[in-house]
């Protein structure tokens, strides 16, 4: 039997998922309880340490699915993707309201009351999903108050029903992003987190890490003769790094390099990359 990927199943010696009964042997099986992530973001953690090593993030507003809670620390799985790390417990609450809204720019900020010249309460990256239930205007700037009070710029939401059309056109605003190892959010990103949260802005769940996307993301394009056919939205893979094709001849992605999401030519990347490291190892289509 192949063993289970520890990045999407809860499993270890004293205790799992109780859905992998028949997969693995624990000491204890657990069925886990629903928990949303109440901070701007939440670090998914390799261990339940401070400094242990970044694994991804989940953001605010994200169901989780909580298996252990212990010295601070909880066991998590993020709902939508199936993601897995220990995460501060103080970051997870219990959330009785329905998102009505989510943020769409890169992020922004919260205000006490609803006028920016307030000093900020809060920030909330790409992808939160928050409940409005209250407008107002202030010298021409509407804005939205959430449930706990806070009020946002109405321009940098959306409603949870509308979804971005072009995944490549999100990513495009997320330009000068800072490089994050694990960053799954507008404050930082890796390469697969750029990739995931503009996906996730049109509506579409991808996984998380760049080997898990490059071997379930659309079909595999034939690049027996190269990488000068690509066209606007294809994926180039390398191992440990990914890159959206901007155009036919640039490529969009969160770069070591830069350490930032950075538009270069993809001729001129491949180059650089394999330089270092190694030349791609396959591309996909979405």
């Amino acid at each position: 039997m192949n063993e289970l990927d520890h990045r999407l199943n809860i499993y270890r010696d004293d205790l799992a998922d109780e859905r992998l009964k028949d997969q693995v042997k624990a000491d204890k099986y657990v069925a886990g309880w629903p928990a949303v992530i109440t901070s701007h973001f939440a670090d998914l953690l390799e261990s339940p340490i401070l400094d242990a090593p970044l694994l991804r993030q989940a953001i605010y507003g994200e169901r989780v699915t909580v298996f252990e809670e212990k010295d601070g620390f909880s066991w998590a799985q993020r709902d939508w993707d199936g993601y897995v790390g220990y995460v501060q417990s103080r970051t997870l609450g219990k959330r009785n309201d329905i998102p009505t809204h989510r943020v769409i720019v890169p992020r922004t900020f919260l205000y006490p009351g609803a006028d920016l010249r307030f000093p900020r309460c809060g920030y909330l990256s790409m992808g939160s999903e928050i409940c409005i239930t209250d407008v107002a205007e202030t010298r021409g700037t509407q804005y939205s108050q959430l449930v706990d009070g806070s009020w946002i710029i109405t321009k940098h939401i959306n409603s949870v029903e509308e979804y971005a059309d072009d995944f490549i056109e999100v990513a495009k605003t997320l330009m000068y992003t800072p490089y994050l190892w694990g960053g799954n959010s507008g404050f930082g990103l890796d390469c697969a987190g750029l990739l995931q949260l503009s996906m996730m802005m049109t509506g579409r769940a991808v996984a998380a890490d760049s080997d898990l996307q490059a071997a379930s993301i659309g079909e595999i394009i034939d690049t027996s003769n190269g990488f000068d056919d690509l066209q606007r939205g294809d994926l180039i893979f390398w191992p440990g790094h990914v890159g959206i094709m901007e155009n036919a001849t640039t490529l969009l992605h969160s770069s070591g390099h830069t350490m930032n999401v950075a538009s270069e030519p993809h001729k001129q990347a491949i180059e650089r990359i394999a330089y270092l490291y190694k030349m791609p190892s396959l591309a996909r289509r979405p």
